[in-house]
C-alpha cells in the first residue's frame, strides 16, 4: 500500500478501510424486495398509530387550551372587577389568553417559513407568565393559599409545554425539508467522555454539521487516515504534503476525500484558467490579423488607384510629347530644307553673275569683231546658266520633298511607337483595374462568407437559447418532482435516511439514466452533505429502491 504513489485525481483511492466497496449492480438486489415488500403491513399500522397519536394530542391540546381559557376567563374578570378595571374587565381576559394564542402561533409560522423572530416566542411566555401570577392571585395572596395558586397556575403551564412540544416538531420537520437531519450529541457521551464530546461538538457547530453520525464518521476517517499515513511512513511528518492535505484542512471542516481532492481541483481550475487565457490571446490575435488584413487591403486599393491615375496621366504626357516631338521635328527639318534651296539658288545666281562678268570681260578684250558671236555665245551660255539654275531648283525642291517624307516616316514611326508604349500602359492599368476587380470580388465573397458565419452564429445561438429553455423547463419540472416527492415523503412519514434514499434515487432518474451505479459518489456526498460511506449506502438503497419499480411522478 503506496500512499505517495497516489495521484490527486484519484480521489477514492485513498487507504481507509473503514470506505465500503463499489455497489453492486441492481439485480443482485432484487431478491431483497420481498423483505421490503413484507415490512409494508408493518410501516401501515406504524403509521396509523402515529397518526392516532397525533390526533390525540391535538384534541387534548385544545381541550386544555379550552379549560384553561375558561378557567382563566372567570378568574381574570373577577381580579380586574377587584382591581378597577369595570366593563373592560370582561374582554381584558379574553384579549390576554388570545394574544398569548396569537403569538405563539405567530412564532409557529415564521419558522415554517425560515424566518425565526425569539422575541415572539418570549413576549408570549412573559404573558404566560403574568396570566399565571394573574390566576394565582385571583384567590387571594399567594403566600397564605400556595396550594390554591398552584392549581390556578397548572393548567396555563401544561399549556406552554404543549406548545413548546409542537413547537419543537415544527422545527424538525422544517429541518428535515431543508435536508438538514439535526440530531444533537447524545447526553451519555457527554457522560462519558465530556473533553473529546465538547471539542466534537465544537466542530459540528464550527463545520455546519447537523448530523452526529456525520460527525462521528468524519472523526473516525480522519483517525483511520492519520495512522495509516503513521503506518506508511513512520510518522505523519514524513508524509509528503498532498497526503497530510486532510490533516492540514480538518480545522476548515473538510473531509478526507474533500482535502485529497484539492490538488485536482487546483489543477483543473489551473487548466481551465489556462485554456480561457489562450482563448482570450488567440481570439485578440485573429481580431488584430483582421485588422491588418483591413488595412492592407485598404493600402492596396489606394495603391491600384494611384497606380491607374498615375499610368492614365504618364499615357497621356508621353502621347502629347510625342506628337508635340513629331511636329518640332518636321518643323525643323523643312527650315533646313528651305534654307538649303535659298542658299543653292543663291550660289548659283552668284556663280552665274561672276561668269557673265567674266565673259564680258573676256569679250570686251577680244576683239570688237567677233561681238556679235561673243553676245550669241552669252545667250547660250546663259540658257545653260537658267536651265543649270533649273535643274539646281528641281533638284533642290525634289531634295526636300525626300526629306519631308522622311522626316513624316519617322515622326509617323515615333507616334507608331508612342502609341503602343500608351496602349502597353493602357493594358498594364486595365490589368490594375481587373486586380482590383478581382480583389473586390474576393472582398464580396469574404463579405458573404462572414455573413454566413454570422448567420449560423446566430442560428447557434437561438438553438442554444432553446437548450436552455428546455433545460430551464426539464429544471422545472425536477422541482415539481422533487417538491412532489418531499410531500410524498412528509404524507409518508420516512426516516431520514429513507428520505435520502429516496433523494438519490430522483437523483439517478434525472442524471444517470435510472442508473444508481452510474451516479458519482462525489455527486452523493455533495447533494446530501454526508460522508463517501454513508453516500455509497444511500446509492445501494437508491438503486434497490429503482429495481422495485420507484418512479416518482408529478401531477
Amino acid at each position: 500500500m503506496t500512499i505517495a504513489a497516489m495521484p490527486p485525481e484519484a480521489a477514492p483511492a485513498r487507504p481507509i478501510p473503514t470506505t465500503r466497496p463499489g455497489v453492486p449492480a441492481p439485480p443482485v438486489a432484487v431478491p431483497e424486495t420481498a423483505a421490503t415488500v413484507s415490512d409494508t403491513p408493518r410501516r401501515t399500522r406504524a403509521d396509523t398509530t402515529l397518526r392516532l397519536v397525533t390526533s390525540v394530542a391535538l384534541a387534548g391540546g385544545a381541550i386544555l387550551a379550552g379549560i384553561g381559557f375558561a378557567g382563566s376567563y372567570k378568574a381574570l374578570q373577577a381580579l380586574g372587577e377587584a382591581k378597577g378595571l369595570g366593563r373592560f374587565s370582561y374582554v381584558f381576559p379574553i384579549g390576554l389568553d388570545a394574544g398569548i394564542v396569537v403569538l405563539l402561533a405567530l412564532d409557529l409560522l415564521l419558522i415554517r417559513r425560515r424566518t425565526p423572530w425569539p422575541a415572539l416566542r418570549w413576549l408570549a411566555h412573559a404573558f404566560t407568565a403574568g396570566t399565571v401570577v394573574f390566576n394565582a392571585s385571583s384567590g387571594g395572596p399567594i403566600r397564605e393559599d400556595p396550594v390554591g395558586a398552584a392549581l390556578h397556575g397548572v393548567i396555563p403551564l401544561m399549556f406552554i409545554a404543549a406548545v413548546e412540544a409542537g413547537r419543537r416538531l415544527v422545527i424538525k420537520l422544517t429541518k428535515l425539508e431543508d435536508g438538514h437531519q439535526g440530531d444533537g450529541v447524545p447526553l451519555y457521551r457527554w457522560v462519558l467522555a465530556p473533553r473529546t464530546t465538547a471539542a466534537l461538538w465544537r466542530r459540528m457547530r464550527l463545520w455546519g454539521i447537523s448530523s452526529y453520525r456525520e460527525a462521528v464518521d468524519r472523526e473516525q476517517e480522519l483517525t483511520v487516515y492519520r495512522v495509516m499515513l503513521e503506518r506508511e511512513y513512520g510518522s505523519v511528518r514524513k508524509a509528503p504534503s498532498d497526503a497530510r492535505l486532510p490533516l492540514t484542512m480538518a480545522p476548515y471542516g473538510l473531509t478526507v476525500d474533500e482535502a485529497l481532492a484539492l490538488p485536482r481541483r487546483q489543477a483543473e481550475r489551473e487548466k481551465a484558467l489556462k485554456a480561457a487565457q489562450q482563448a482570450a490571446e488567440e481570439a485578440a490575435r485573429q481580431e488584430a490579423e483582421e485588422r491588418r488584413a483591413q488595412a492592407q487591403i485598404a493600402a492596396l486599393r489606394r495603391q491600384s488607384a494611384i497606380q491607374a491615375a498615375q499610368a492614365e496621366a504618364e499615357a497621356a504626357a508621353r502621347a502629347a510629347e510625342a506628337q508635340a516631338q513629331a511636329q518640332v521635328t518636321a518643323a525643323e527639318r523643312l527650315a533646313q530644307l528651305e534654307e538649303q534651296a535659298v542658299e543653292t539658288a543663291t550660289i548659283a545666281e552668284a556663280k552665274a553673275k561672276a561668269a557673265a562678268a567674266a565673259r564680258r570681260e573676256a569679250e570686251e578684250r577680244r576683239a570688237q569683231a567677233a561681238a556679235e558671236a561673243e553676245a550669241a555665245e552669252l545667250e547660250r551660255q546663259a540658257a545653260q546658266a537658267r536651265a543649270e539654275a533649273a535643274e539646281a531648283e528641281k533638284a533642290a525642291e525634289a531634295e526636300a520633298q525626300a526629306f519631308e517624307t522622311q522626316a513624316a516616316a519617322e515622326a509617323r514611326r515615333r507616334a507608331a511607337e508612342e502609341e503602343e508604349a500608351a496602349a502597353e500602359i493602357e493594358r498594364r492599368a486595365a490589368e490594375t483595374r481587373r486586380a482590383a476587380a478581382e480583389m473586390a470580388a474576393r472582398e464580396a465573397r469574404a463579405a458573404e462568407e462572414a455573413e454566413r458565419a454570422r448567420l449560423a452564429a446566430a442560428e447557434a445561438n437561438r438553438r442554444a437559447a432553446e437548450m436552455e429553455e428546455a433545460a430551464a423547463e426539464a429544471r422545472r419540472r425536477a422541482a415539481e418532482m422533487e417538491l412532489r416527492a418531499v410531500e410524498m415523503e412528509d404524507a409518508a412519514q420516512l426516516k431520514p435516511s429513507e428520505r435520502a434514499a429516496r433523494k438519490v434515487a430522483r437523483m439517478a432518474l434525472a442524471e444517470a439514466g435510472g442508473r444508481a451505479e452510474a451516479l458519482p459518489l462525489e455527486r452523493i456526498v455533495e447533494v446530501l452533505g454526508v460522508s463517501t460511506s454513508t453516500a455509497s449506502e444511500r446509492r445501494r438503497e437508491a438503486a434497490e429502491l429503482l429495481a422495485a419499480g420507484y418512479r416518482p411522478s408529478v401531477d
